[in-house]
């Protein structure tokens, strides 16, 4: 099988060698000439549109930044939608609005093409490994078609129901984390101003029942103060927003809200979302 692949971030890169060790035959297109100089070992063919990417593959992915970004992709001079381009299923594998991606479902079935929203739970690390969590919305028959693809990518793939409930179950998701890595930040600090170590906090945590991998690398990170992106803080302040549009009205979800954007507005949302820990060091509540 053909395929075809959009975004070359973080988690493109690791995500296509996956799919290229699985032995698919893999073409790649990004908005940002020279990232696929980072495939140079693998083979892959390039290509110079969105369009000539479609036109040559059977299942085209797609992981880029925010609903905008997307759009471009789909509908812009030589998107994927350019021309004529039936029997393609393309599987959105970025983080968007549910009504996005049933505006992008609409536009795919006129053309004769299946779309699935995909959104992925993990980070760099569990794309390298293949276990990241994927949640899908979207016509079941194309699901079970691009089931074996999502087996090399993740340790567990659910379909949701219909179109927006694979991004609707990540908005969810994303909402509890930035909820979590602000709690974390905050009993760090509460931790260093108590005069208990934080190191002993965060042996206490991980061998609590508290405990869990994200705590153990995110805490690690804040204390050693490494703000350097897995999952950059601009990308879950656009979650957040997302989430709030969508009505998120939850006392924790509106503080996660409020802080991640204040603190994106502050100039960190290029560092990791552990950077949030330095915004509220730059509070009055600090």
């Amino acid at each position: 099988m053909n395929i075809g692949w959009i975004g070359l971030g973080n988690m493109g890169i690791p995500m296509v060698k996956r799919l290229i060790g699985s032995g698919s035959q893999v073409s790649v297109y990004n908005r940002t000439k020279g990232k696929e100089n980072l495939l140079n070992n693998e083979k892959i063919d390039v290509v110079s549109s969105p369009h000539e990417l479609a036109i040559n593959s059977a299942v085209i992915f797609i992981m880029v930044s925010d609903d905008k970004a997307v759009k471009e992709v789909f509908m812009g001079v030589n998107g994927l939608l350019a021309g004529e381009s039936t029997d393609k299923i393309f599987v959105n594998m970025s983080t968007i609005s549910p009504d996005t991606s049933r505006e992008m479902e609409l536009q795919c079935k006129q053309k004769g093409c299946s779309y699935l929203d995909a959104p992925v739970s993990g980070s760099v690390k569990q794309a390298e490994d293949g276990s990241l969590v994927i949640m899908v919305g979207g016509n079941k028959l194309a699901y079970e078609k691009v089931k074996p693809l999502f087996d090399s990518l993740g340790k567990l793939t659910l379909h949701l129901g219909q179109c927006g409930a694979g991004n609707s179950a990540k908005l969810a998701v994303n909402t509890l984390l930035g909820i979590i890595t602000q709690g974390l930040a905050e009993v760090v600090l509460f931790a260093e101003q108590m005069n208990v170590n934080p190191e002993d906090l965060l042996n206490i945590l991980a061998n609590g029942a508290m405990g869990s991998p994200y705590i153990k690398i995110k805490g690690e990170a804040m204390l050693k103060e490494n703000f350097q992106a897995a999952f950059a803080l601009k990308h879950l302040a656009k979650d957040l927003r997302l989430a709030n549009s969508c009505g998120l009205s939850s006392p924790l979800g509106k503080l996660a809200f409020n802080s991640f954007e204040a603190a994106n507005a502050k100039g960190l949302g290029e560092e990791d979302v552990v950077a949030i820990k330095r915004y509220l060091l730059s509070t009055d509540d600090y």
